[in-house]
């Protein structure tokens, strides 16, 4: 029989037990969020790579419906038809997609400058936005300062000159060289992933508690499912807003009108942000052509955005995702703001997870 002492004793063994578990677990979860924040880019590039992976085994499967091959072949004639149409792209359009983004960039680096003059002239300041580079531009287009025919540049000129070329081509070299590898990271990771995407969702399992093995599997391929849906919808609108914009811009008449067309299809990915951004870049460069046509482009604009928000994303996505637009937007700035440009464009896929394990959760509990 034991008495108050041992009754005693025993309570603070438990509390004492009770905080240590505490605290291991307190300790844990903030070296969980220390290393998400320091390692986030990475994250997100594998997590870019998975959502490539998760596309291609969608396709891999839509064309399973057609013609009954192995996954392995119906992968291999995805890749092929998408590097083909890759490379139809570059081959038959590289020299107008590089001249027309030359033409692009200077247009909105003009634009940019006469809005800056323009709210200058009218007493806006304009020191809360970032023109210094655009001012650097304007001067060093500007006609250089006469120099006598005789006098040579010294040496301490010519040293920094070179320093300063040196460190613009390292930073441009340095920047391509990080661009080219995200990117083959990115194809390696989904091609890895798409080839046997039941290895890697086995091994999710496994990390899993046996006893939570079950609701694990449940979980992961109803999140599988909804990345499939909502990707495939997301191509499928990416596709109808790059045609969409490019024809009706070449209507209107305004130059550049294909590179205007891939970047609105490409920001079509991320949802609300994406489409403002597109259309004011629209409205921006339609703007040298007169005023006639940048307000035919923002009523092109306005169309595509109501095709995209009214027709296609109720229609095709109304199987994937339930999220309402404000908490979305709000979602993206926060991620945006933390992450910049990853938390931007991965927020949707992001709240999709979250929102498929909320959902089971919250239908567990009920009915339990």
């Amino acid at each position: 029989m034991t008495g108050p002492a041992d009754g005693r004793l025993l309570a603070r063994n438990d509390l004492a037990w009770a905080i240590s578990v505490g605290g291991i677990g307190v300790v844990l979860f903030t070296a969980l969020l220390l290393f998400t924040w320091y390692f986030a880019a990475t994250l997100f590039l594998i997590f870019a790579g998975v959502l490539l992976g998760v596309a291609l085994t969608a396709m891999a499967g839509m064309l399973g419906r057609v013609v009954k091959l192995p996954h392995s072949l119906r992968l291999t004639v995805v890749c092929l038809v998408l590097a083909g149409i890759l490379s139809g792209i570059l081959f038959l359009g590289g020299a107008t997609i590089a001249q027309q983004t030359k033409v692009l960039s200077d247009t909105i680096k003009s634009q940019l400058v006469d809005l800056k003059a323009f709210l200058d002239r009218n007493g806006v300041d304009t020191s809360f936005f970032d023109f210094g580079s655009l001012n650097a531009a304007s001067d060093a287009s500007a006609p250089a300062a006469p120099t006598t025919p005789h006098s040579l540049p010294s040496a301490s000129t010519i040293a920094s000159s070179g320093g300063a070329i040196f460190s613009q081509s390292l930073k441009l070299i340095l920047g391509t060289v990080s661009a080219v590898g995200n990117f083959f990271i990115v194809l390696f990771l989904g091609l890895a992933f798409a080839v046997q995407p039941s290895v890697y969702r086995n091994g999710l399992l496994f990390m899993a508690p046996a006893r939570h093995r079950a609701r694990a599997t449940i979980i992961i391929d109803r999140i599988g499912w909804t990345l499939e849906r909502w990707l495939i919808a997301q191509i499928i609108t990416m596709a109808a807003v790059f045609f969409v914009t490019w024809i009706g811009l070449a209507i209107i008449g305004i130059p550049s009108s294909f590179i205007l067309g891939i970047q609105a299809g490409l920001l079509a990915f991320i949802p609300t942000v994406g489409a403002i951004l597109g259309g004011l870049i629209v409205v921006l460069a339609s703007l040298a052509s007169g005023w006639v046509a940048a307000l035919s482009a923002f009523i092109l604009f306005l169309g595509v955005h109501a095709l995209e928000s009214y027709v296609l994303t109720p229609i095709i996505q109304r199987q994937a995702l339930d999220i309402p637009p404000a908490t979305l937007f709000a979602f993206q700035i926060l991620l945006g703001v933390v992450f910049g440009i990853w938390g931007l464009a991965l927020a949707l896929p992001l709240m999709a997870i979250a929102k498929v394990m909320i959902d089971h959760f919250k239908a567990e509990k009920t009915m339990v």
